[in-house]
């Protein structure tokens, strides 16, 4: 008679590294940063409203504020990542998430739209840190052979964020909501004390880094670097344009209620969990970033011409349309692996921080030419027009990039 198996001693390792500390707070804090990022999307439309913004210019105020915190997430980008690639990636973990949490408390006193908007601003520069510093030091920590499950579970509990902050703004009054992100923030604070450095800063710490000469003027790292970033850039096209103006776009497809924004990142974010889930699995499986990213893409497109032609459907209908968009923009995990396999570990920091946040302050030019098409095509026309050039380049952008699967990190980059 056999007895049970037991659990292999690699499956056993494996687990014991994704239960780690760092692999854990890092991925709380990416809930945190997640609540906080879309918490604007969700609340836009009641907060305009108490502030006093006519019911005429909730859109343009919408595109201006959503604007302005994305360009605090492009400033803040090329800041913390250069901290990162300095001083440590655990210093950003620490400073970027003080300046967010504090910046998201104030939000909550709020009374006019300037002030509204300055904040955001800060709470962008804040929220920029978080991702970058956080998926550098667990791919720097982990094994190689299950860094995509590390991104994974990073990802896969942070996106819960999204939903829960979704929850909360029909719980809560929209100043509630932003007080609880902000509390949340300085109580997480307080865990990342038990968080080490990466072993990988600490060995390379004395070498020249976060010199954006290196990226920016080598044609083969910039080349490689905007690649990546292109590849990023539809998740955020559903989220900017899509499910943000939802209330907008749905009522020009005539659905037959009114459809909260706040709900359909509820629907997508909750979804996405599993399609970042199923997109690190599957990476292990295939042993390529690139084909599991390809699939996921074609899934985007898919899941939003559906919806941008679901005329005169239900609200639940729509709701369960952002849900499978969600599942399709499951591979933001691996988006942000491949950033980090793509370089050495002179710049890791400053390229795994800057571009998650160069995407999303992509969502700058997608609402502005967004908002630009609309009374010439309407808004409809000018979310697949939006939409059809953003996956055509990203597709492209996707096929040129090299394969990073199973990369070595213990790589500098050279200054030639």
């Amino acid at each position: 008679m056999t007895s049970p198996s037991l659990p292999d001693e690699s499956s056993r390792s494996t687990l014991s590294h994704l239960l780690a500390p760092v692999v854990l707070i890092s991925a709380l804090g990416y809930f945190v940063d997640i609540y906080d990022l879309l918490l604007f999307s969700i609340v836009r439309v009641p907060s305009l409203r108490a502030i006093g913004v006519p019911e005429a210019d909730l859109l343009s105020a919408g595109v201006r504020l959503i604007n302005v915190q994305m360009a605090g997430l492009l400033i803040g980008g090329f800041l913390w990542g250069i901290l990162g690639d300095r001083r440590g990636r655990r210093s950003v973990l620490f400073a970027s998430i003080l300046i967010y949490s504090i910046a998201n408390l104030l939000n909550a006193f709020v009374q006019d739209l300037s002030t509204y908007a300055g904040l955001r601003f800060f709470a962008g520069l804040g929220l920029a840190g978080e991702l970058g510093a956080a998926v550098t030091l667990v791919s720097e920590t982990l094994p190689s052979k299950i860094r995509g499950y590390g991104a994974t579970v990073i990802a896969g509990i942070g996106l819960l964020g999204a939903a829960f902050a979704g929850w909360m703004a029909e719980v809560l009054s929209w100043r509630g909501a932003y007080f609880l992100g902000g509390a949340l923030g300085l109580i997480l604070l307080v865990a990342r004390v038990q968080i080490k450095e990466s072993p990988l800063f600490q060995k390379w710490s004395a070498h020249p880094t976060a010199q954006l000469r290196l990226i920016f003027l080598s044609r083969r790292r910039f080349s490689r670097y905007l690649l990546c970033v292109l590849v990023g850039v539809p998740v955020w096209y559903t989220v900017g344009i899509l499910i943000t103006f939802a209330p907008e776009i749905t009522r020009a497809l005539e659905v037959t209620g009114p459809v909260s924004a706040g709900r359909g990142i509820l629907f997508c974010y909750g979804a996405s969990c599993i399609g970042d889930a199923a997109a690190g699995i599957l990476s292990q499986r295939l042993k390529s970033r690139k084909k599991t990213i390809a699939i996921f893409m074609v899934g985007t497109f898919t899941t939003s011409l559906f919806y941008l032609s679901a005329r005169q459907v239900s609200p639940s209908t729509i709701y369960w349309l952002f849900a499978l968009i969600g599942v399709a923009g499951g591979y933001w995990a691996l988006f942000m692996v491949t950033a980090t396999e793509l370089f050495g570990s002179n710049i890791r920091a400053t390229v795994t921080t800057t571009a998650p946040n160069l995407v999303r302050a992509m969502v700058i030019p997608l609402t502005s030419i967004f908002h630009a098409l609309i009374p010439s095509l309407g808004i409809i026309a000018s979310a697949r027009a939006v939409g059809l050039g953003t996956l055509l380049i990203s597709g492209l952008s996707l096929a040129l990039l090299p394969e990073t699967f199973d990369r070595d990190l213990n790589t500098l980059e050279s200054h030639a």
